[in-house]
């Protein structure tokens, strides 16, 4: 019998449900917050964790500038969930969520709780709008 395999959504939903970070309530929280900011965001599974990414048009690129990538989760350490945004540097900082500085133009935003992810949730809704503005079509 060949086992199907697993949609994109459905990978995602088993990484989260199996997950055995402390913050797994959290990481399917953060799913629904990210999904929910625009019908152009689709999830999968990518570098080992859920990751969003544009799926609406969007200009040719070299894939190895992830300018289709969101942001993705960081889950390493089990006392917080570290959302990556690969290509950060260009959405407007104006809620001065985004961390860091990086050269590669990384942005990060580093959540430690519930009461963390619900205090960060519309400026988390804001930088991910602002990015999807960005996105050359």
């Amino acid at each position: 019998m060949v086992k199907a395999k697993l949609s994109d959504n459905e990978q995602v939903t088993q990484f989260i449900k199996t997950s055995s970070h402390s913050l797994s309530d959290v990481m399917q929280t953060l799913r629904e917050i990210i999904l929910s900011s625009s019908a152009e965001i689709s999830e999968h599974i990518k570098w080992n964790a859920p990751a969003f990414y544009c799926n609406g048009q969007i200009a040719d690129f070299d894939a190895k500038e992830y300018k289709r990538d969101i942001v993705v989760y960081n889950i390493r350490k089990n006392d917080y969930i570290l959302l990556i945004f690969p290509t950060g540097n260009v959405i407007d900082n104006t809620t001065g969520i985004l961390e860091g500085n990086y050269t590669d133009g990384r942005r990060m935003v580093t959540i430690n709780s519930m009461d963390d992810l619900n205090t960060k949730k519309e400026s988390l809704k804001a930088v991910i709008k602002n990015w999807l503005s960005k996105v050359e079509k």
